[in-house]
């Protein structure tokens, strides 16, 4: 159980002159040498990495020739790795997945919930359509599960077991790929049970932080190893409307970065992403970022359903990105809505208070 010395405070708002309201929080940029390069708090925070965990989920059936044995495209393995906003497009790339491999709908167990798009979730209710699995935002974690699953010629239930079982082979091999992209035991990992009924994962901030900078330069793993984390770097980079959405910030956030940065968001306040080599000037390494809000990045302060700037996470990584010389003054520009700090406004919007990051990053130079 992480203590309260594990956080501290990261993101403030003010109301007059008077700071109002604080969210805690801890953060860990690590090297893909394994290197601590820069902190808050503390690094070492054992943690959920929730959804954030996609890209090392989708890991296993890639490296096992996943991608050429159903004739996956580039796009499709973006959703593999997606928390995507349940729209029609998102929708067709689930189903040219599950046509592919042969997964049908009924077999997901992730649930059902309105897609997270405002816009499809107003046109279903006009519609009077219901959300079904394909809609929920791990549909595409899911359909990959049952594809590997498939394709190793796991029997399904009753002769074997369900596939969201930790007992599972494929949740075995996702956990085993976690701990070896890591660098963390895996009889030391803390598992779960995530919000879609899969297996979900717990360990230190910073080896979170080292999967996302390996999977972003992957020079010390063997050739295999590699080829598959250039895979999984390149389908988001290359399709980040695949792993969110409209209104998304992990989406927003690379298509301003122009193939600097990987994101991918968790619940519950936690956060992780990657930082392509060359990103800050010629030859700095790639680095991985992870950090947790100790609240969960609770909403409220007055923002509409859907607002961004009522969520810590996207302000806390831009100031990230600008500590760590990523993102300039022009870039920060086009994330503005986002942070990294912002007005506070009462229902009037009348100006009232600021809201903005409160941490510097600590480094080890």
């Amino acid at each position: 159980m992480p203590s309260t010395s594990s956080y501290l405070p990261i993101f403030q708002f003010t109301r007059g002159d008077i700071i109002e309201s604080i969210h805690f929080g801890s953060v860990a940029v690590v090297e893909e040498s394994g290197k601590l390069v820069a902190w808050y708090s503390d690094p070492d925070l054992v943690t959920f990495t929730r959804s954030s965990a996609k890209p090392m989920q989708a890991l296993p059936f890639l490296l096992d020739g996943g991608m050429s044995y159903y004739g996956l495209t580039l796009q499709e393995v973006a959703l593999l790795c997606a928390s995507h906003s349940g729209t029609d497009q998102h929708v067709a790339i689930v189903k040219s997945i599950q046509a592919k491999t042969g997964v049908s709908e009924v077999e997901l167990m992730c649930g059902a919930h309105p897609a997270y798009d405002r816009a499809t979730a107003e046109a279903m209710r006009l519609r009077g359509e219901t959300p079904t699995p394909n809609r929920h935002n791990c549909s595409g974690k899911h359909t990959g599960m049952l594809a590997y699953s498939k394709m190793i010629g796991y029997p399904p239930p009753p002769e074997g077991l369900e596939y969201i079982n930790p007992d599972h082979p494929v949740q075995r091999r996702i956990l085993a790929a976690l701990a070896e992209i890591s660098g963390f035991p895996q009889a030391d990992i803390h598992v779960g049970i995530d919000g879609c009924s899969a297996p979900n994962f717990a360990l230190p901030l910073r080896n979170t932080a080292l999967a996302f900078a390996r999977i972003c330069q992957p020079d010390g793993l063997s050739e295999k190893w590699a080829e598959t984390c250039h895979l999984i770097s390149k389908a988001m980079l290359t399709h980040p409307y695949v792993v969110g959405g409209p209104d998304d910030f992990d989406t927003d956030l690379m298509q301003v970065a122009q193939g600097r940065v990987i994101c991918k968001g968790g619940a519950e306040g936690f956060q992780a992403f990657g930082i392509m080599p060359d990103a800050i000037r010629p030859g700095s390494p790639a680095l991985g970022v992870a950090f947790k809000v100790s609240d969960g990045d609770l909403k409220g302060h007055n923002r509409p359903a859907g607002d961004p700037r009522g969520h810590v996470r996207p302000a806390v990584i831009l100031e990230i990105l600008r500590q760590l010389g990523v993102f300039d003054a022009q870039d920060l520009l086009k994330l503005a809505e986002y942070g990294p700090g912002f007005q506070v406004e009462n229902w009037r919007q009348l100006k009232v208070g600021w809201a903005s990051p409160c941490f510097e990053l600590r480094n080890g130079k």
